[in-house]
C-alpha cells in the first residue's frame, strides 16, 4: 500500500473542512439567491450555510454554538457574515442534500446491511413518562464494497426488517452504477430479497440462516442453502467471496467514528434529512 498517498488523501480531507473557495463569488451567488425573494435578503449563501453544516455534523456543535462559530468566523473573515442560530437551523434543513455517489461503467458489488442509531437528547423521557420501551432509528446502507461509498441508504424505525428495505436500496444503487452482485447477512435470507436480485439480473450472496428451509418458493434461494449445506461455511464462504461483505461494516464503522451513533434532530423527517448530510460529507471525503 502506499503509505504517502494514503497520507496526503487524508491531510486533503482537513483542507476540505476549511475550503473557503466560496469566497470568491460570494456577492454574486447571494444576488442568485435573493433574485425575486419576498421580505427580508438572505445574507447567507447557500454555499456558505453547506459549510457550516458540514461544521456542524463533524464537531456535533449545537446551533447555538454554530451561531458563535459564525460570530468568530465573522471576525476573521469579515465578508462572511454571522447568523443567529434559529436562521441557521432552518436554512440548514431546507438544504436537504441528496446522496452524491460518482458513476461508475464496469461491474459492480455491493454489499448491504444496517445499524441503529440513538436519537439525542429524546427517548429517556418516553421511558419515564410513558414507560414505553427506548427506541432507536436505523440506517440502511448499500456501499460498493470496493470504493466503500454508499451508493444508497434508507431511514427507518428500529422495527422495519432488513430485507423489506433491500429493493428499494437495489433499484437505488443501480441508478449509479451497474450492480452484478449483493452481500447480505442472514437478515437478507428470504424469497423476497433473491425474486428481487434476480428479476435485476444481479446475483444474491446471502448466508443462509440456520433455519433455512429447502421448501422455500424462490428457486435460487433453494438452490443457495443446499450449496450452503453441502460445503459448510468455510468452503462456501470462499467460494463466494463472502468477505466482502465486511465492505459495509468497514463503512459503517468509519461513518460512526466521524459522526458519533447519535443524531442531533428529533422529528423522523429532520432525522433522516441529518443522515442523509452526513452520508454526503461521509461521500465527500472518500472521494479525496
Amino acid at each position: 500500500m502506499d503509505w504517502k498517498a494514503v497520507d496526503e488523501r487524508l491531510i486533503r480531507r482537513g483542507e476540505l473542512l476549511l475550503s473557503l473557495d466560496f469566497l470568491d463569488s460570494y456577492e454574486d451567488e447571494l444576488r442568485a439567491v435573493n433574485w425575486g425573494k419576498v421580505g427580508r435578503p438572505y445574507h447567507l449563501t447557500d454555499r456558505y450555510v453547506e459549510f457550516l453544516m458540514v461544521v456542524r455534523y463533524l464537531f456535533s456543535m449545537p446551533y447555538r454554538q454554530l451561531e458563535g462559530f459564525s460570530r468568530g468566523l465573522n471576525r476573521l473573515v469579515p465578508k462572511l457574515p454571522s447568523a443567529d442560530y434559529s436562521g441557521l437551523r432552518m436554512r440548514i434543513l431546507r438544504l436537504n442534500p441528496h446522496l452524491e455517489v460518482r458513476r461508475t461503467d464496469g461491474p459492480v458489488a455491493i454489499a448491504v446491511d444496517s445499524t441503529g442509531v440513538s436519537v439525542h437528547r429524546a427517548g429517556g423521557w418516553i421511558e419515564r413518562v410513558h414507560g414505553k420501551k427506548k427506541r432507536y432509528i436505523k440506517i440502511h446502507f448499500a456501499v460498493n464494497v470496493e470504493t466503500l461509498e454508499v451508493m444508497a441508504m434508507a431511514v427507518t424505525t428500529d422495527d422495519t426488517h432488513d430485507s423489506r428495505v433491500f429493493p428499494r436500496l437495489l433499484e437505488e444503487a443501480e441508478r449509479h452504477g451497474r450492480v452484478v452482485r449483493v452481500y447480505g447477512d442472514g437478515a437478507y435470507d428470504s424469497s423476497g430479497v433473491y425474486v428481487a436480485s434476480g428479476s435485476r439480473g444481479v446475483e444474491a450472496v446471502v448466508r443462509p440462516r440456520r433455519n433455512s428451509r429447502l421448501d422455500t418458493p424462490s428457486e435460487a434461494r433453494r438452490e443457495a442453502v443446499s450449496l450452503y449445506r453441502r460445503l459448510g461455511y468455510e468452503r462456501w464462504s470462499k467460494r463466494k467471496g463472502y468477505g466482502k461483505r465486511w465492505g459495509v461494516e468497514t463503512a459503517y464503522s468509519t461513518f460512526k467514528r466521524t459522526f458519533g451513533e447519535y443524531c442531533m434532530a428529533k422529528t423522523v423527517e429532520n432525522i433522516e434529512r441529518e443522515l442523509t448530510a452526513k452520508a454526503f460529507i461521509y461521500n465527500t471525503l472518500l472521494s479525496l
